[in-house]
């Protein structure tokens, strides 16, 4: 036999049947094992970074994934606090569950004011610490907080111990650009998005429904 035809080209469609059968039952029994041994059940310190675009949107997803099993969320966004944005609009329709501070000043281009971004920056982090610390909420979201790490207008030691010490059971989303070694060691999920293309590239601006 050429060793170039594979065992599948050679069968007739039943027998392929038959084949993906017995292959994907073998996969079934070999995940139900693999998961009968994760029983394990804690808040996770969950990072989105990298260059591509999605960080935030894959943490609100989240958020309303969570929602509709009825947590009580906090959100502080740190950057992009006078934005207006869907998600916001859509998260102001569930008071009892969501919290959102919107505490930033702009982006650090825009603002072009070292102090001023530190002061806000503090601001924010202060918020999030009450936030995470209050057991009501199952899940906090710290939105762009990695850009305040990477200008060092937070200190990364002090957010890493406190994150440490946070309650066992509440789950802490943190987004943004180049998330620091620490805080990268420290979480239990980091999900780094690559990005392959933009229209940004193209001439096309920022549209509601796709950033904002």
């Amino acid at each position: 036999m050429d060793k170039r035809v594979k065992k599948t080209d050679l069968m007739n469609e039943q027998e392929l049947n038959d084949y993906h059968a017995k292959k994907m039952a073998k996969k079934k029994a070999a995940r139900e094992k693999m998961l009968a041994t994760k029983t394990k059940e804690k808040g996770l310190i969950i990072v989105h970074t990298g260059k591509g675009k999605g960080k935030s949107t894959a943490a609100f997803g989240m958020v309303f994934r969570a929602l509709g099993h009825g947590f009580k969320i906090g959100i502080v966004q740190f950057v992009k606090g006078k934005w207006g944005t869907g998600e916001r609009d859509i998260l102001e329709k569930f008071p009892q569950q969501v919290v959102i501070k919107a505490m930033g000043e702009g982006f650090t281009w825009d603002t072009q004011d070292r102090q001023r971004d530190i002061d806000a920056a503090k601001l924010a982090w202060d918020a999030a610490k009450i936030m995470i610390m209050d057991t009501n909420y199952n899940m906090v979201l710290l939105d762009e907080l990695n850009i305040c790490l990477r200008y060092d207008y937070l200190d990364i030691n002090e957010v890493v111990e406190f994150l440490k010490n946070k309650p066992i059971d509440t789950h802490v989303i943190i987004t943004g650009r180049n998330a620091k070694d620490e805080l990268i060691e420290l979480a239990d999920l980091v999900t780094e998005m690559s990005q392959i293309k933009h229209p940004f590239r193209d001439g096309v601006k920022a549209q509601a429904g796709i950033e904002f």
